[in-house]
């Protein structure tokens, strides 16, 4: 048929959001953070134009990433940072969009451990990290002309006699001290230091994707992806994208509101969950992030409440949903065609 292009578009999008199912469907003793990176790699081998760095603790150490590092200390499994450079654009000083992934391979919560029923589900906590490492494999199939830097924190979030207390005070790269009230708020540690780093990039935007608070499962359900950002033009594309893919994102508030609500506190700068507790979970938790932005095009996509699917999507089969990497490709290839970004 004349549409054979349009198929092929599809079927490589569709390959890319099931690579991110592939991640976070797989048990966490065949995904550490170690095989997650190299599984990367190895999609990405056969493209020259993309360049992956395996950053390993010793480096995440001197970039003073403490904040990941106490979630990471937790476990026998030692964090990596995934840092992935695809230079699709026309010059290679054009400034990046760059991507950011929560890559907790396993979450028990830590000290503040989680119910067992259903922590089998939590092999999927680095559904963030899967769907942008996936998202640029996917633009770089498509060759997509625009430069794209994706950064994945890795680790496990794990009980044990060096894992992180409640009432613990750590320092994040930018220097800002935060009290970990409670351990199974992790997320947020790992990509307060990862958004530092992504600001050493000069970036068109910044956006990150996390399998962030259970608060966004209840507020949107399956329905839609949360997107907490300071960029109105940066929301507008993402909408846009989302249209198109069918891969729904839905705009949720950043107010000053939530932001004391996480700076209201006695040992530290921020504390990493809100004084109310479960009131605003998701955007307490996105003030909290925002903490840690200084860019003025950044968007934050709570991704928990599309992790899985139950029976809402029909063509996907019930697990791991790889939502939404679509949209996030979708994205990419609006952006690589908007000279006005």
């Amino acid at each position: 048929s004349a549409g054979s292009e349009a198929w092929q578009k599809g079927v490589t999008y569709a390959e890319g959001q099931n690579l991110a199912r592939y991640l976070m469907e797989a048990p966490a003793n065949h995904i550490t953070p170690i095989k997650f990176a190299e599984h990367i790699e190895q999609k990405l081998r056969s493209f020259s134009n993309v360049k992956v760095h395996i950053r390993p603790e010793s480096w995440i150490a001197t970039q003073q990433m403490g904040a990941f590092l106490s979630v990471a200390k937790g476990s026998a499994e030692p964090p990596v940072f995934l840092e992935i450079h695809y230079s699709g654009g026309a010059g290679t000083n054009d400034s990046p969009l760059v991507f950011v992934g929560k890559g907790v391979t396993f979450d028990s919560g830590g000290i503040s451990l989680k119910p067992s029923s259903g922590m089998d589900a939590m092999r999927a906590d680095m559904g963030g990290a899967a769907t942008i490492c996936s998202a640029i494999v996917t633009a770089a199939a498509l060759n997509l002309p625009l430069n794209i830097i994706g950064l994945a924190p890795l680790c496990e979030n794990m009980p044990s006699g060096k894992a992180n207390k409640p009432g613990d005070v750590v320092r994040a790269k930018n220097g800002k001290t935060i009290q970990v009230d409670n351990t199974d708020a992790e997320g947020r540690l790992l990509l307060a230091d990862a958004l530092c780093y992504a600001h050493d990039f000069n970036a068109r935007a910044i956006v990150n994707a996390a399998t962030l608070t259970g608060a966004m499962d209840v507020a949107l359900g399956s329905a839609a992806t949360g997107v907490f950002t300071n960029s109105s033009w940066l929301w507008t594309h993402l909408y846009e994208a989302s249209v198109v893919t069918g891969d729904r994102v839905w705009r949720m508030p950043l107010f000053e509101h939530y932001t004391k609500q996480v700076t209201d506190c006695p040992l530290a700068d921020l504390s990493n969950i809100g004084k109310y507790s479960r009131a605003g979970g998701a955007c307490t938790a996105a003030a909290f992030l925002k903490e840690f932005v200084t860019a003025s095009h950044w968007a934050h996509l709570d991704i928990a409440g599309v992790m899985a699917n139950k029976d809402e999507v029909p063509y996907l089969r019930k697990g791991m949903a790889g939502r939404p990497t679509r949209t996030l490709v979708e994205f990419a290839a609006r952006l690589s065609q908007d000279s006005h970004g």
